[in-house]
């Protein structure tokens, strides 16, 4: 089994799913040193609510904890609602997602209103400014997907405090980057450029 929970910087990192619904070009996933040989993120089952609480000792000593791995966590939907919820009867350290945003359409729920009150922060992978070249560089399982990530950062915008949208720095030029702040401006949320792990 791989690691189901790691820490970077003092950040908590919980290993949630190895799916995903992307197959992004530039993904850590698809480089042969992932994030480095002392992290192994490749799980031979989804963990459970319990196993991912049992790995994490001490909650509270974190500046934030934060859903992700080598794959989309909110495919997982209802263990990160319990997992978020069992956390925030202990401690008050911020939670943070990391997706890709199909997850409403996937569920075919609201899923940002889902989270309300649970995760504090979202950063959502953007990484293009149109629909053509997003299909090109993250290669979703959806050929339709652009649209309701788009939905998906305006919903997270009316349920979550501190809403991020990302692109990672050297798959797209500068001008596309200036686009995707643009959307983000547009939409009123927060824009991180993310450096490309190859």
């Amino acid at each position: 089994m791989g690691m189901v929970t790691y820490t970077i910087d003092n950040k908590l990192y919980i290993n949630v799913t190895n799916k995903c619904t992307n197959s992004c070009i530039f993904c850590i996933r698809n480089t042969e040193k992932g994030l480095g040989s002392e992290y192994d993120l490749w799980l031979d089952h989804d963990p459970t609510a319990d196993e991912i609480l049992n790995s994490i000792k001490d909650p509270q000593k974190y500046d934030e904890i934060v859903f992700c791995g080598y794959g989309e966590p909110l495919i997982r939907l209802d263990t990160v609602i319990e997992v978020a919820k069992r956390l925030k009867e202990k401690t008050s350290v911020p939670l943070r997602v990391n997706t890709n945003g199909h997850a409403s359409y996937i569920h075919k729920k609201n899923v940002p209103q889902l989270l309300h009150g649970l995760i504090d922060r979202i950063s959502i992978s953007l990484n293009a400014s149109n629909k053509q070249k997003y299909n090109e560089i993250c290669r979703p399982f959806y050929e339709d997907i652009y649209d309701h990530v788009i939905e998906f950062i305006k919903e997270s915008k009316k349920y979550i405090r501190e809403v991020w949208v990302s692109c990672v720095d050297t798959v797209i030029d500068e001008e596309e980057i200036d686009r995707c702040k643009e959307i983000a401006r547009d939409l009123g949320v927060n824009f991180k450029l993310r450096a490309y792990e190859g």
